[in-house]
């Protein structure tokens, strides 16, 4: 019975490390960002997104904003036809601009790559002086003098 009185503070005093939750592994960079041929599928996405939007009718957007009601032909109004009123080579320039966006992407993909080891370990030397300033603060509950 005696042994049980002075193991149960030593057992007591080991269960809060018990319940504390394992640390977790920082965030693994994604594979993804390594693959060159991620930067082709990110251009096709763009220049889809890009298609699409320029499709998209906003003839009766103009009119409902200037208070009136839109005629049959500016129902039909793509924000592609509102480009080609100001240029006329708007197609071409469009095309030109987004096979000119694939090789900034890559290069933007490689700089990212080449800086997430320093950003990763920035975070974490962060998140360490977070750590370290919070067990610094003073408890609350503590009475004052």
């Amino acid at each position: 019975m005696r042994k049980h009185l002075i193991l149960l503070p030593l057992i007591l005093v080991g269960m809060p490390a018990v319940g504390q939750p394992a640390p977790s592994e920082p965030p693994k960079v994604p594979p993804q960002l390594f693959d060159p041929g991620m930067a082709d599928r990110l251009a096709g996405t763009m220049q889809s997104l890009s298609k699409a939007l320029l499709d998209l009718p906003v003839g009766e957007l103009q009119a409902a904003v200037e208070g009136r009601q839109a005629s049959p032909a500016e129902k039909k109004l793509t924000v592609r036809d509102l480009g080609r009123r100001d240029d006329p080579n708007f197609d071409r320039n469009f095309r030109q601009q987004i096979a000119q966006a694939r090789p900034a992407i890559e290069r933007g993909m490689k700089a990212m790559s080449a800086a997430l080891p320093a950003i990763e370990k920035a975070l974490d030397d962060a998140g360490r002086a977070i750590d370290r300033a919070a067990a610094n603060m003073p408890d609350p509950t503590y009475p004052k003098r």
